[in-house]
């Protein structure tokens, strides 16, 4: 099964693998099998013709194809640039070897296909095309290579879009990490900003007690909390009764834990000294590992204080209506980068926020022409949703 060359005629390889052969000779399967992954693979691409069978390459791209697999996704750092290169390398390598044999009077270099392989192979996995194209083409040093590279980028990236996502899309939705595609998902635009928002919200009002601000920071996880106005509350006899008061601002749980941890209380006897020394850099030292609510310590009669919220927080944040279409929310939070958008009634009545995890629950997957839209429950344990939506 070895391929079985004299080491005189092979120059490239530093210290090739006799294994079972005999003297002067060397395998060259055990040789791609046993050196380094980077090794195989600039022996694939520079070695002269003839330096390896068919049997030998179809044996090595079978076993390191199953190999990678199976290592995939494990604790293992094998990572899957190298291998995805040398698989297709060395299928590309076959099908050159397969090309002289079929055209044995043209003078044909099996190393110029598995330029392509390699490339097609990568770009089949990752679904890269610019990047990929510049890579490679730096790699070979020739600006020659630039356009079959990008042309073969192209149709692996079309091709592995038909069947499914690529892999490191694949890694992120399996990993329920809230990234947003670069388009809203088709089949979204009879939804509104009602019906995908976090409800009900918890809300501070401008003047707020000390007590209430740590309780609700104990129980949420929250990173951002709409300001109210002081005496709104919720009617149950209003035309939209889950409303949380009229909306004024928001603000950010690392403000609010810096203002506790600082003890800017109105009923603090140096209440002025303190907020003359707040100043921005105050809420931005400690980034990017905020302080914990359980660092923050608390008496029973600072709960009863009260805090200003209103010269803290952000008086003009993005608020969409309830009404607004869910591809106009998703490009809102593509286009801007936010990470909380209030929802407010007619009336300027909260009623709801929205987050990226709002928006990221919605999955979709494209197999051979076909869309499918699931919508996941997002909670402490994430859970699919059954309704599902289809379209040819």
């Amino acid at each position: 099964m070895d391929s079985k060359y004299f080491m005189g005629h092979f120059y490239l390889h530093r210290f090739p693998l006799q294994m079972l052969c005999s003297d002067g000779e060397y395998s060259s399967i055990a040789t791609m099998l046993f050196q380094t992954s980077e090794k195989s693979l600039r022996d694939l691409l520079h070695d002269e013709p003839g330096t390896y069978k068919p049997l030998t390459l179809g044996t090595f791209v079978v076993a390191y194809f199953l190999l990678a697999c199976w290592t995939c996704g494990s604790w293992i750092p094998s990572g899957q640039f190298i291998p995805g290169l040398l698989i297709g390398a060395t299928w590309g390598r076959l099908c050159g070897i397969g090309v002289m044999l079929m055209l044995p009077g043209v003078a044909i270099d099996p190393g110029r296909y598995a330029l392509i392989g390699a490339a097609a192979q990568l770009g089949g996995i990752v679904r890269m095309t610019i990047s990929l194209t510049v890579i490679l083409i730096e790699a070979t040093g020739s600006i020659a290579f630039g356009l079959p590279i990008m042309i073969t980028l192209i149709v692996a990236q079309w091709v592995g879009n038909w069947f499914n996502a690529g892999l490191f899309d694949v890694h992120i939705k399996l990993l329920r990490v809230p990234l947003l595609e670069w388009e809203p998902p088709p089949l979204s635009s009879h939804l509104v900003a009602r019906s995908v928002m976090s409800h009900p919200v918890y809300t501070f009002k401008t003047t707020e007690s000390v007590g209430t601000i740590v309780d609700i920071l104990h129980k949420v996880t929250h990173n951002g909390f709409a300001v109210v106005s002081d005496g709104d509350i919720r009617s149950p006899l209003s035309d939209t009764p889950d409303t949380f008061g009229r909306m004024r601002g928001l603000i950010l749980r690392s403000q609010l834990i810096t203002l506790l941890q600082l003890k800017v209380f109105n009923e603090s006897p140096d209440i002025d000294v303190i907020r003359a020394g707040l100043s921005i850099r105050s809420f931005r030292d400690t980034y990017p590992r905020y302080p914990s609510i359980k660092d923050v310590a608390i008496t029973d009669q600072e709960r009863r204080y009260t805090m200003d919220l209103a010269p803290y927080m952000n008086p003009s944040p993005y608020v969409v209506y309830m009404n607004t279409p869910f591809p106009r929310l998703f490009k809102l939070f593509r286009a801007l980068g936010l990470r909380h958008l209030v929802v407010v009634d007619n009336r300027n009545q909260v009623v709801g926020i929205l987050t990226r995890k709002d928006l990221a629950k919605f999955r979709v997957e494209m197999h051979k022409g076909k869309i499918k839209v699931e919508e996941l429950a997002i909670s402490n344990e994430l859970a699919v949703n059954p309704i599902t939506r289809a379209c040819p």
